[in-house]
């Protein structure tokens, strides 16, 4: 099942994504919030019809309102590699405010203060449960709604002066999310991610590499704070992170889920 975020009469709503004649189109409005689904079964989402909408004439929104974002840094070795890096020992957690949050199509501003502003595309995860202090063994996927796709917008610059990333990935605009959530998507076997900018491919990634896997990051994050539903895990980039300018267009691309992209823009 897919789903969306979008502007109707000037209102936002969830919305069903559907295949409709090799297009992908919005054919019901969801009336609750997906994340309210009972265990995670968006199947069981109360709904109502509603005339149908191309996907490409909608005007998106961030398919999350999360209470919080997680992020892990450093879960591909060739990444750490690249930026001088050590491989972690232990899953490396760093936040995103919600107030980073934007939607494919809207802008990423780089900042004033930044004279680096690099994009990394990453999956993110949906959680669809409660979740605190999971047992060392216990599966991890009932407690996930769904998967979309995320670029962990990041001042470089001022990633290496401060010491810590609070200022360097916190940003408005610095955390581009969706087109839509999906969660038809198995990352233990394998989702491929890639980033492109200006049409030419930067990144190119799988995550069946991570050096932690997804249910291993999830259970040490519930070691440490509650994820609520609704809250996104980004789960970390590959290689080929770089700068952009002004004029940029940057995709983000997960198996299975679509694309996110966002031009660039200055301050």
């Amino acid at each position: 099942m897919k789903y969306c975020r979008f502007q109707l009469n000037g209102q936002a709503h969830y919305g069903l994504v559907e295949s409709v004649a090799g297009n992908e189109e919005i054919t019901r409005l969801l009336l609750t919030s997906p994340e309210s689904a009972e265990g995670g079964d968006l199947q069981d989402l109360p709904s109502k019809r509603m005339d149908h909408l191309p996907l490409a004439q909608a005007t998106l929104l961030a398919p999350v309102c999360p209470s919080k974002i997680v992020c892990v840094g450093r879960n591909y070795r060739e990444h750490a590699a690249e930026l001088g890096n050590e491989v972690p020992a232990e899953p490396l957690l760093f936040f995103k405010p919600p107030s980073a949050l934007i939607a494919s199509g809207q802008s990423i501003r780089r900042p004033k203060l930044s004279e680096r502003v690099d994009y990394e595309g990453e999956l993110g995860v949906v959680m669809a449960r409660r979740c605190y202090r999971l047992e060392s063994n216990e599966d991890t996927r009932p407690y996930i709604l769904g998967y979309t796709c995320v670029n962990d917008v990041t001042a470089r610059d001022l990633q290496n002066k401060d010491g810590q990333w609070t200022r360097a990935k916190g940003f408005d605009t610095f955390c581009p999310v969706g087109p839509l959530v999906v969660d038809a998507l198995d990352p233990w076997t394998g989702v491929a991610v890639e980033t492109r900018v200006n049409g030419e491919v930067r990144q190119q990634g799988n995550t069946k590499d991570f050096i932690f896997a997804l249910g291993d990051v999830i259970r040490y994050i519930s070691q440490v704070m509650t994820l609520h539903p609704g809250d996104l895990i980004a789960t970390g980039t590959p290689k080929g992170v770089g700068p952009v300018v002004a004029g940029d267009v940057v995709e983000v691309s997960v198996e299975g889920v679509g694309t996110l992209q966002n031009p660039v823009v200055d301050e």
